[in-house]
This record gives structure tokens, C-alpha cells and sequence, in this order.
């Protein structure tokens, strides 16, 4: 059982950056996401019994995060609202044109995901940022691949439309096998 036990340990800590990735997005605030991957690996160090050897990690972690987050919206509803990092004006930044353009695209886009629907969010974040296959995020979900799949085309073209990325592609006018 030992070796269980520091497999499970060494692969959360290889994990920590892709948890606390994940965290930040969901939370958009560094210290409530900090708090969030810390019990989130509190938890996965005491039921390390449960996790079956040869399914995914990160599937596994990404859960455990998910629900631990789910659970502290519930929370908050409760207890008010809660400071947001865009708010915060002691942060500095890095001085220079191409890093304030960078910055101010970065933050469109952050905030475009911001305003999409939660479960449009979620699958963004877990296929196009964790890279998890379309099963995969349809597990953690708890929902079919087709929402999945449908959800993402959503969420994408949502993104795209709310930072200005694309537009709709224009169709020619000619016709495949018509003669002129």
C-alpha cells in the first residue's frame, strides 16, 4: 500500500500547475484559487484509497476541484460576494507597448470566457485549455459527449464573437459541379 500512496503523491505534485491552471479560471481570483487546489489536494491525500490505478489522474483531480468549487458557489450565495482579481489595482504589470496590448487582449478574452454560460465555461476550460478528450470532460461533467461536443461549438463561437477574433466565413457563390 505505501507504493500507492507516493504514486498518488508524486503525481499531485507533477499536477499542481494544470489544478491551479484550472482554479484561477474558474475562480478569476489567485488567492481563492490557491485555497481551492489546497483542499482539492487535501481531499484527493485522504480518500488516495478510492483512486483506481490505471484510470486518469487528472480526470480524477479535475473533479475532486470541480466539486469542491461547485460547493463553495453554494457557499457564497449564503455568505455575499467575494473580491475579484480585475479589481484589484496594487497588482503591477510589466511596463511596454507590446505588453499592454498582449495584457489588454488577454483580458478580453478572459473576460469574454467570464461571460459565457457556466457549463459552456466548463467544457471550454477542460477541453481547449486542459486538453482533456471529449469522454473525459463528458465524465467530470457528468453529461453526454454530444453536450460536450455542442457545448464547446457554443462556447467557441461565442468567444470568437465577443472578442471580434472571426467572423462568419462567407460561402462563394459557385456551386460544386455547376458550369459556367
Amino acid at each position: 500500500m505505501p507504493e500507492k500512496t507516493d504514486r498518488v503523491q508524486d503525481q499531485l505534485v507533477a499536477f499542481l500547475p494544470n489544478l491551479r491552471r484550472f482554479a484561477i479560471a474558474l475562480c478569476r481570483s489567485r488567492d481563492m484559487a490557491d485555497d481551492l487546489v489546497q483542499r482539492a489536494c487535501e481531499r484527493a491525500l485522504a480518500n488516495e484509497q478510492r483512486f483506481e490505478q490505471g484510470t486518469r489522474f487528472d480526470a480524477w483531480m479535475f473533479k475532486i476541484l470541480r466539486n469542491l468549487w461547485i460547493d463553495d458557489i453554494r457557499k457564497r450565495k449564503v455568505a455575499g460576494p467575494q473580491d475579484d482579481i480585475d479589481e484589484r489595482h496594487d497588482i503591477a504589470g510589466v511596463s511596454g507597448e507590446r505588453e499592454m496590448e498582449a495584457r489588454l487582449a488577454l483580458n478580453s478574452v478572459a473576460q469574454a470566457i467570464g461571460e459565457l454560460p457556466g457549463d459552456q465555461r466548463d467544457v471550454l476550460l477542460l477541453v481547449c485549455v486542459e486538453e482533456l478528450s471529449y469522454k473525459e470532460a463528458a465524465e467530470i461533467l457528468a453529461v453526454p459527449i454530444g453536450t460536450v461536443m455542442s457545448r464547446l461549438a457554443r462556447a467557441r463561437k461565442n468567444l470568437a464573437e465577443a472578442t471580434g477574433i472571426s467572423t462568419a466565413p462567407t460561402r462563394s457563390a459557385v456551386t460544386k459541379g455547376a458550369t459556367k
